[in-house]
């Protein structure tokens, strides 16, 4: 009972870093989402985020499905797929890091809208990119060697239910990491939204960037040293 405990946690853990790593950026949809709650207060900008991590939990079961379907060769070539996944961590990384948000910030003007409008813009805002997100998290589950399976020959029915609880774990860990990251960052903003700058979201793209980037760096690390 305590190893099926501590499997359950190590699975919502990977997930939980998967949906972590690809939500510290900050982005036009963090822009939006941190304007908001500057201008309209805590539960705007909060609702906003959520709605970005719930489309990206959503572009995740379809990376997932992407991931899972081609299991058999991306484990064949895992060393390669992995370090090309690390290094694409790091590029992103280092764009971020060098990306300035204060001209969006500025282009940006927050109206008045519904809370609930507020959720279903960053949703679907968020789904617009999906070009763009959905290999970004990729690389994520690649870099973290997430096991994830969608054998539909699985040897019994416990087996089947088996490998479906695991990437439901999986998924949950993502979204709960992914709600973390926006229910941390609008918290912060709006603790010291009084004497916030927009300059101040260049400090946080920087430290997204550094973030991002060590992840890449130790994956590729990890990657040389085996």
């Amino acid at each position: 009972m305590e190893q099926i405990f501590i499997d359950i946690v190590k699975i919502l853990f990977g997930g939980f870093c998967v949906g972590l790593a690809s939500s510290v950026t900050v982005g036009p949809v963090a822009v939006l989402c941190i304007q908001r709650t500057l201008s309209k207060g805590h539960l705007s900008g909060l609702l906003s985020g959520l709605g970005i991590a719930c489309a990206d939990t959503l572009m995740a079961i379809l990376a997932f499905s992407v991931y899972a379907l081609l299991k058999s060769y991306i484990d064949q070539y895992n060393t390669i797929i992995q370090f090309c996944g690390g290094l694409f961590v790091v590029i992103v990384g280092v764009l971020i890091f060098f990306k300035n948000p204060v001209p969006q910030i500025r282009k940006n003007r927050t109206g008045r809208s519904a809370l609930w409008q507020d959720f279903a813009s960053m949703f679907g805002f968020t789904l617009a990119n999906f070009v763009v997100v959905i290999p970004y998290i990729l690389a994520f589950f690649t870099m973290f060697n997430i096991d994830l399976s969608l054998n539909v020959e699985a040897e019994s029915a416990a087996a089947h239910v088996e490998q479906w609880v695991n990437n439901v774990l999986v998924l949950g860990g993502f979204l709960l990491g992914a709600m973390s990251w926006w229910i941390a960052l609008t918290s912060i903003i709006n603790i010291f939204r009084k004497g916030f700058k927009p300059r101040h979201m260049l400090a946080i793209n920087r430290i997204a960037g550094i973030v991002i980037c060590a992840l890449g760096i130790i994956t590729l690390i990890s990657v040389i040293i085996s």
